[in-house]
């Protein structure tokens, strides 16, 4: 077991800090609080802050629980502090973190190891506001955000392009829209899960991925074997491609009038929700392992040497 020696590890679980998913963290972090005491860990809960190393230095903990979400938090920032102090911690590392958070780069990466990707481009925010940089339909988000935050769906009817918020990002990514299923995969260790095929009576928003009832999971997903079995492939080929530890998730999605050439990955999440409504915890438990198991399974993986 991951310690200092202590009979009883103690975890400081991180959650919070000042990311747009700040909302989302807490809930994630206070479930996996909640599941690390059930499992028999000590447990310290801090917000990220300003005061974040000072804090981690007076608790001195074993391991350190990442259940922070968004930019600080998965992009390589924390991990490199952590790294600085030599705390284990859950999850990936700075180098792997810090790739898979910058999207474009990411399918860089997808691309070289001969996994399908969608066309997609950067873009001045300025620009993408005055005219059509793709031919709709197309997506624009942030090239370095989550839990879909700042994603603007342009059909193929629009009359003009996207009047997006100035909260947006100077540069954006803008990236065809590929119609049909979404669906997703969980990666823990070197297993891939399983296949969850997320239902939605629209656009796969921020609402739909944590309000109640926001959407509907099917575990295992129905769909063709070669399907089924491409998304666990690529998931763990895009956990190792990009150099992940821990659990991740890798998103896809299938046009299903295309049979195995509708299949594209989106991205891979190094940190995925761990919230009530969370894809990664569905899918664990879908493969036999309880929440407890699960988080106990990634403190017990905890590094800052990999």
């Amino acid at each position: 077991m991951v310690g200092s020696g202590r009979t009883t590890p103690m975890v400081a679980v991180m959650m919070g800090g000042p990311s747009a998913e700040r909302e989302v963290s807490l809930s994630s972090g206070r479930e996996c609080a909640a599941a690390l005491r059930d499992a028999g860990y000590r447990v310290v809960e801090i917000d990220a802050g300003p005061d974040l190393c000072a804090q981690l230095q007076d608790i001195s903990p074993d391991v350190v629980f990442n259940a922070l979400h968004g930019r600080w938090g998965e992009d390589g920032c924390v991990q490199g502090l952590l790294e600085w102090l030599r705390i284990p911690y859950t999850h990936s590392g700075v180098l792997s973190s810090a790739l898979a958070m910058d999207k474009e780069r990411t399918k860089s990466a997808y691309r070289a190891a001969g996994l399908p990707v969608v066309a997609s481009l950067l873009a001045p925010r300025e620009t993408v506001r005055k005219r059509h940089v793709m031919t709709p339909p197309y997506v624009v988000k942030p090239n370095n955000e989550g839990s879909s935050v700042g994603v603007y769906l342009v059909q193929e009817a629009a009359n003009g392009p996207p009047q997006l918020s100035d909260e947006m990002p100077e540069t954006v990514m803008v990236e065809a829209y590929v119609p049909g299923r979404e669906l997703t995969t969980s990666v823990m260790g070197d297993r891939a899960l399983t296949v969850t095929d997320i239902l939605t009576d629209g656009w796969y928003d921020y609402d739909a991925k944590y309000k109640p009832g926001g959407s509907r999971h099917v575990v295992p997903a129905d769909v063709p074997k070669d399907i089924f079995d491409a998304c666990l492939a690529h998931a763990l080929r895009a956990h190792d491609v990009l150099g992940c530890r821990g659990l991740s998730r890798t998103d896809f999605r299938w046009d299903e009038t295309r049979g195995p050439d509708g299949l594209v990955l989106l991205e891979t999440n190094t940190q995925p929700g761990m919230t009530p409504t969370s894809l990664s915890p569905e899918q664990a438990q879908a493969a036999g392992i309880s929440f407890p198991d699960l988080v106990r399974w990634m403190v017990e993986d905890a590094s800052c040497d990999r």
